[in-house]
């Protein structure tokens, strides 16, 4: 059984400490991919339920095999509950690079509402607090030309209050921002009044910028999506992109906590030099299949994999 972050983060505490249970009475083998952890998120650290923590997320269980996507995740599982993890980060399809744009998408422009003559800037992901998206919305204010901020998910779990600031700030600070998780979906389709729904793969093909300025993230989907996508990205070096991925040798416009002139330039570069663009989004392809490609995970696949089966027999 391969458990994808249940026995991590408390989201469903009763499935946590199901799992847990049937884990240690059947002692089947177990793959416990863990993404996100309850000390890594400030809202979990108060709570009255500390001995189902120390039970369940994760289980100190002898069948299952930890993995986990980054070095410092790696780090805290030792230190808090002396387990012993393997380390695989996220991948993509590096191998088969995405299809090109096609007649589908030809109305996406205007269906994001984005105007002919304004740059499209893409945050792909949830407007959530930890995304630090008010940084995107300074850098767009500081370059002081005509830019649409296109957010492309819904809050989810953790509610719309943050999305509600967001608007706010927007209209402080003169900042055109769309947020269209309405139309963007994992596939192509049609809503109920009859637009377009569009994929993130869609979407990605038409970016001149994508923004990832997060203050916390697990590994970093959005970066290798960018990178897979060779889309041109501005990034804050959270300590997991400064520790696990910046080292590889990938390059962004990057602000280290806040924005500084410098990267203004970077990004007004990207935007005006489209030679520059190439060369640098597919030297980063190149980094991302070397490193995070299906061939990487289907090696370390094959070692845990193996390593289950022994025990089982």
């Amino acid at each position: 059984m391969v458990v994808e972050n249940a026995l991590s983060i408390p989201l469903n505490i009763p499935l946590g400490l199901a799992l847990t249970e049937l884990i240690a009475e059947t002692n089947m083998p177990v793959i416990g991919h863990h993404h996100d952890f309850f000390w890594e998120r400030k809202r979990f650290l108060v709570n009255c339920i500390g001995d189902y923590l120390e039970m369940a997320f994760p289980p100190r269980l002898s069948s299952i095999q930890h993995v986990v996507i980054n070095s410092l995740a790696a780090f805290e599982m030792g230190k808090r509950r002396g387990i012993n993890v393997s380390i695989i980060p996220n991948v993509m399809d590096f191998d088969n690079p995405p299809a090109p744009p096609d007649e589908y998408t030809a109305s996406l422009h205007t269906d994001l509402k984005v105007d002919p003559d304004e740059y499209f800037f893409l945050q792909p992901t949830r407007p959530i607090q930890r995304k630090g998206i008010e940084y995107a919305f300074e850098l767009i204010r500081r370059l002081e030309e005509k830019v649409r901020l296109v957010i492309s998910h819904a809050g989810g779990d953790e509610g719309n209050e943050y999305r509600e600031h967001l608007q706010t700030y927007a209209k402080l600070l003169d900042v055109r921002v769309n947020f269209v998780s309405g139309i963007v979906n994992t596939e192509r389709g049609t809503t109920k009044d009859g637009h377009k729904i569009y994929t993130l793969d869609d979407v990605y093909l038409y970016a001149d910028l994508v923004t990832i300025p997060s203050l916390l993230e697990g590994f970093g989907n959005a970066f290798l999506e960018a990178v897979y996508h060779r889309r041109p990205i501005f990034i804050n070096t959270y300590t997991i992109y400064s520790i696990d991925i910046k080292p590889k040798g990938f390059r962004a416009a990057e602000f280290s906590g806040f924005v500084s002139e410098e990267t203004v330039k970077d990004v007004r570069k990207i935007l005006q030099d489209r030679e520059y663009v190439k060369e640098m989004t597919e030297y980063n392809y190149n980094l991302g299949k070397q490193y995070y490609s299906f061939t990487v995970l289907e090696q370390q696949l094959q070692v845990l994999l193996h390593t289950c089966f022994s025990r089982q027999r």
